[in-house]
Formats: C-alpha cells, structure tokens, sequence
C-alpha cells in the first residue's frame, strides 16, 4: 500500500486528487490510574475523499467515527499515521481558513440571538463587517431560519431543529471548500430531516465536498455518493453504493394467471398471494421471462428492481 508521502502533488482542481486523503492513520488513547492501559480507538484507517463528492461515514457507536473527524480536523493528533487535507498536512492552520465543521452536540451561546452567534462565528475567520451583513442572511435563508427574527431571538428560545440549523449556518459561515457535518441529523424530526438532507444537497450542488457521519442509514442512502463502515475502529469496507450494494439487475414481479410449472423456473421463490396473484424475484433474462409470460398468458400488475438497502448490507457487515 502506498503511503501519503508517495501520492504524487498534483493540483487540487483535479477530480482525480483526494480532498481527504489519510495512510494508516491510528489512535490509541491511555487509561487507567498510571495511564498504563491502552485503548485503540482508530485502527490502521486509509481512505480517499475527492473533491465534489458527499462522503457518508458510517458505524455503530465507539466504532472511531469521531476520533477520525478530530483527527481530520487537527483536534487531536493521530498516535501513528498520516493524512492530507485540501493538499496540506492534517492540523495545518492554514487548511482551517477552508473548513466547515458541525459538531454533533455544538454548544451555542444561548443567550446570544442567531444573527449575533454569526457575527461571532464570522469575526473569528475576520469577515469584513459588509460582506458579513451580506452572507449571514444568505445562510440563514438556506437553512430556513429567515422567516424567524434572528436579530432579536436568543437562542435559548430555539427548539434542537433550529439549533442544528444554525450550528449548520455557522459551519458554511466562511464558504468552506470541504465541510465536516458529525451527525447532522440527530434529534430532528422527519421535516427537519427532511430540510438537513436538502442543504446538503444544495451545498453538493454548489461544487462543496461534504465529508459526515450518521446512525441514520436511510439519509445516507439517498445523498451519499460513496459510503465507508467502521467498525471496533477498523475500516470495514468503503465504495459507491452500487459497488456495495449491487446495480440492482434483479426484478422483483408480482402477477397474475400462467402455468405454474413455467413460473417456478423463472421464480424459484414464488408465493401465492390470497387474491390469486403471485410474486417473486425473477432468476435469469427478464425479457426472456416477460415473452415467457405473455406467451403463458400470464401479465405483470407490479415489478421493481431489487437490492439489499444500505441498512442490512450494514447490519450484515457487522456480524461478520
């Protein structure tokens, strides 16, 4: 495997150029009273993150996810290995100027309204005053906080779906080139869900590399252009979710009328239905199978392709 120090430098306009790039990267934390135990909370992890694309991490909880992130973004060092952020050494402070990041719990100053906690967030990566007034109604616009009055409401007052909202509008507050997002939608309901998984669609949109982890396999499924799993702190697998999942060449049918027989050969698990209908998943050519049917006198009332959801190609993975 090749190391960090071999991959050749080459401009990060490239789609071909990871954004993330880390070579066995692994902590180990000390416990105990003397500090003489050890626990291995990342084990040997590489992987790529390319420019443009959303990346979804996932794992079980104390599977490293967050170690990794805080690896990633400088916070705490890795006890071996190495990692690249946007073309520079993880925990360069320049790299910091071009990072978004969304804790999973943010602390946000309750006493502060939304629009203040902005100015803040903005003043600490020195946003001139004009182009702050621009961009913190922007943000608050794309994640749906502009029909509130964030100039006047302290956000001790907001409810956890409008405090994810603003810990997101604080994590685009210096247009980001990659953005960090640790459980984005934990605690919301299925609108704020909902709304999560469209602002980072749009920021996929806007050319962003959108690097997060979440217990919630559906969302993943829909926005994510590759996957990884961790597990116990060990890379499991990491692809695209047709390398994982399959390309779905397998037609689940339910129909009605034919022989019998005939269907048992294309449909090895056929079931009856109470209505007289029966369904199952087609084994062999699927065109063959509909001029097989059509010639049994037989019809389709419903078909849908067929794979494995990223949720129990997880849980599979899991149990190996």
């Amino acid at each position: 495997m090749k190391s960090v120090a071999d991959v050749p430098d080459v401009p990060f306009d490239s789609q071909e150029t990871p954004v993330v790039l880390t070579s066995e990267l692994r902590k180990v934390y000390r416990t105990g009273f003397w500090l003489n135990e050890k626990v291995v909370s990342l084990k040997s992890c590489s992987l790529k993150v390319y420019q443009g694309e959303t990346f979804g991490l996932l794992g079980p909880n104390g599977a490293g996810k967050t170690t990794l992130f805080k690896l990633l973004l400088g916070i705490i060092r890795p006890t071996t290995g190495k990692g690249i952020l946007l073309g520079k050494p993880i925990g360069d402070r320049s790299v910091k100027q071009r990072i978004g990041y969304l804790p999973e719990n943010p602390y946000l100053y309750d006493y502060l309204t939304g629009w203040e906690f902005l100015q803040l967030a903005a003043g600490i990566f020195q946003i001139p005053s004009s182009l702050q007034r621009q961009r913190i109604p922007q943000l608050l616009d794309l994640v749906g906080l502009s029909k509130i009055d964030a100039r006047k409401k302290q956000m001790r007052r907001y409810s956890k779906g409008m405090l994810q909202r603003v810990g997101m509008a604080q994590a685009l507050i210096n247009n980001p080139d990659l953005v960090f997002l640790d459980e984005p939608m934990s605690g919301l309901d299925p609108v704020g869900r909902y709304q999560m998984r469209e602002i980072i669609l749009t920021l996929k949109q806007q050319g962003k590399t959108i690097f997060f982890n979440s217990h919630i396999l559906s969302d993943v499924e829909k926005i994510c252009d590759r996957v990884a799993i961790l597990a116990k702190g060990e890379l499991v697998c990491c692809g695209s979710l047709n390398q994982l999942l399959g390309t779905a060449n397998t037609y689940y049918v339910i129909g009605e009328g034919g022989d019998w027989e005939i269907l048992q050969k294309w449909l090895p698990n056929i079931e009856s239905k109470l209505d007289g209908s029966w369904q199952g998943e087609v084994q062999g050519d699927y065109y063959d199978f509909l001029a097989s049917l059509r010639l049994m006198g037989g019809k389709i009332i419903n078909m849908k392709l067929f794979r494995p959801s990223l949720e129990e190609f997880f849980i599979k993975n899991l149990q190996k």
